[in-house]
């Protein structure tokens, strides 16, 4: 079996260095020293947000986290705006349903991103309590104008709800300054580690929100949770070998600086989208791709999800296909968290290999040429 190279979209590859700290024992989450882990963790994770805002730890997937978002800041009688551009924005949609929420969607085609000046022309024909939205649709590899969003949403009694699981720690989206009010992320996308933890981050009046929610919670109420953790405490037993492993990615991420996490990660997804324009490929998401994950069209005549599998079993490196009406005719690469240069290019070698075994004709090597020419000049520039 060939060496595994994880390049999905989550769960990313996780450091050795962080491994190695999960590996320990498991520390009691009431003792003292535990208390102290917590509290790094605290003020990493508002670094890594960009805000003095307390950020709720949850121990769920990302999902969690959004619907954790939307029955503690939304009452029943609200009325929200949801844009679907995709899988995950779909998500909003169904957990709106399922809380019995009033919704209207605007609904874009797959691969698309949301026109600031239709958000505004919404807004202005209906008064809507809330928009929910991502920072990126995964699931297509297009990047939403969140900033551009949040200067209508902050001047008007809307607040701004944003998916950005695979949007923080991958391109700037500084809670504070930006004026959003919820904003989420989860543990197993560019904070590299295992699934299980999630993260949301509230404005002021996001939290005064709270005080009128009505929608029913437990486990996932915000507001249990935030004065636990204005006691370096968690209100129930949380996902201790994860929070152990986070205090180390974050400590990290707070070494090397956001601005520089944030370029390292533009550069790996500059040279991804020009390897696969080299091969005569496609971009899905062409007018507004993604710093997370490169989206890319299946050519013509073949199989993708046969190409996924052989990327897998026979070249070691796993991607992602597609979803729902993209199945078997998009794949995408991710470039963020614990992926390196080198990742890259294996990642991209393979796909050269995967293609050319299925009969697609273009220069072997154009691809690989091409990332290894960017991110060798990028590399240089960065030593002198």
């Amino acid at each position: 079996m060939p060496k595994q190279i994880l390049m999905t979209p989550g769960p990313t590859p996780v450091a050795e260095s962080t491994l190695m700290q999960m590996a320990l024992p498991v520390p009691h989450h009431r003792h003292p020293g535990f208390k102290k882990i917590l509290h790094e963790i605290r003020e990493g994770l508002k670094y890594l947000f960009q805000t003095e805002q307390e950020v709720i730890i949850l121990a769920s997937s990302g999902t969690g986290a959004m619907e954790g978002s939307v029955v503690n800041v939304l009452k029943k009688t609200d009325r929200v705006l949801v844009v679907q551009a995709g899988k995950f924005g779909e998500r909003w949609s169904e957990i709106c349903k399922a809380h019995g929420l009033a919704y209207d969607e605007i609904a874009l085609p797959w691969g698309k991103a949301v026109s600031p000046a239709e958000v505004k022309a919404r807004l202005d024909r209906k008064n809507y309590r809330a928009v929910l939205m991502q920072a990126t649709e995964t699931s297509t590899g297009a990047v939403h104008p969140v900033q551009e969003v949040a200067a209508i949403t902050r001047s008007r009694d809307t607040l701004l709800f944003v998916d950005g699981i695979t949007g923080v720690g991958v391109f700037p989206l500084p809670f504070d300054e930006w004026g959003l009010d919820v904003l989420l992320t989860g543990s197993q996308k560019a904070l590299m580690l295992p699934p299980g933890l999630a993260f949301a981050c509230l404005s002021q009046r996001a939290w005064e929100a709270t005080k009128q929610s009505d929608l029913p919670k437990y486990y996932f109420d915000f507001a249990k949770e935030k004065k636990n953790l204005e006691k370096d405490q968690t209100a129930y037993t949380p996902a201790i070998t994860l929070l152990v492993g986070l205090q180390e990615v974050l400590a990290r991420v707070r070494s090397q600086g956001l601005p520089s996490l944030f370029a390292e990660t533009h550069r790996l997804a500059e040279a991804t989208r020009a390897s696969v324009k080299a091969l005569g490929l496609e971009l899905y998401a062409a007018e507004a791709p993604s710093d997370a994950v490169t989206a890319v069209k299946v050519p013509a005549g073949l199989d993708g999800e046969a190409l996924v599998k052989t990327m897998r079993d026979t070249f070691g490196v796993t991607i992602a296909g597609g979803q729902d009406q993209v199945k078997g005719k998009i794949f995408r690469i991710a470039h963020m968290g614990c992926i390196t240069v080198f990742d890259v290019i294996a990642a991209l070698s393979a796909l050269e290999m995967t293609l050319s075994s299925m009969g697609y004709r273009f220069t072997m090597g154009a691809g690989t040429g091409k990332a290894t020419e960017l991110l060798g000049l990028a590399l240089a520039g960065k030593s002198k």
